[in-house]
């Protein structure tokens, strides 16, 4: 039976930040995730998760400037100063938070930029991330994120590139984060990609297509993947990761033990 984490920076965004863990945990989840937690103070984080009884399942690296349309600097020239630094903050936040998975983002591909050049900057800098989290016990995550709708020029955007730097990078604290509505964007069969990841996965997350809401608002057959996941042995979080379609609690209902699901 899968794990479900919320993913606080998609649901329960009716109420502020910091009741969220509450409300999540009201909702019978055990872990939660979120995009950046740098917003708060890494102690007042761990207060809200403890009062909750919630683990930290998963949170980004520093994006850079996410406002100004930034995803991410992995793949960015001239930014070592501050990847190394965004990786300095985020182990402060994985110490406090007892997070065992943090996600790199590539970033967007830069106008004129060798694929080449990318690929070696990109591979040394997770290779780097990878080292500074490795005597922690914290796994380096890569996620392919679709270009075609939610996130146009993002480097890396497909399973079968993300599986294949997996092995450039040659890291056994790096692995897969697999969005099966991002695998279902790129590819049109996300579960083929659960199948070539087996044994590499991380951390997998939902949404359903088209809408990025709750699963059974669209076509992607979630009972199925979801069996399959557990075919494989797969034991991580499945991050939430939707829009729902109206308030969360509504949306729920499809955790329902009607389903087979839980939280």
């Amino acid at each position: 039976m899968p794990r479900f984490a919320a993913n606080l920076s998609f649901l329960f965004t009716e109420y502020p930040f910091p009741e969220r863990f509450a409300r999540a945990a009201a909702a019978g989840f055990r872990a939660v995730e979120c995009l950046f937690p740098y917003e708060y103070r890494p102690e007042d984080l761990a207060i809200w998760l403890a009062a909750a009884s919630l683990e930290c399942a998963l949170f980004n690296l520093p994006p850079g400037d996410w406002a100004a349309g930034e995803r991410g600097l992995a793949c960015l020239p001239g930014r070592d100063d501050e990847f190394e630094q965004g990786i300095e903050q985020a182990a402060r936040y994985v110490a406090a938070l007892n997070c065992r998975q943090v996600h790199c983002l590539a970033g967007l591909r830069p106008a004129g930029e060798d694929e080449a050049a990318l690929r070696v900057r990109y591979i040394a800098r997770l290779r780097r991330a990878a080292d500074r989290f490795a005597p922690h016990g914290v796994i380096v995550l890569i996620e392919p994120i679709n270009s075609r709708i939610d996130m146009p020029g993002y480097w890396l955007d497909s399973p079968a590139k993300a599986l294949a730097l997996l092995d450039d990078i040659d890291r056994p604290n790096v692995r897969l984060q697999l969005d099966l509505y991002h695998a279902h964007v790129a590819t049109g069969d996300a579960g083929i990609w659960l199948d070539q990841a087996a044994g590499r996965l991380g951390h997998v997350q939902i949404a359903d297509y088209p809408g990025r809401h709750e699963p059974g608002t669209g076509e992607i057959d979630f009972a199925r993947l979801l069996a399959r996941l557990d075919a494989l042995g797969y034991s991580g979080w499945v991050g939430c990761e939707y829009r729902p379609a109206g308030s969360t609690e509504d949306g729920l209902c499809w955790l329902g033990a009607q389903n087979g699901f839980a939280a």
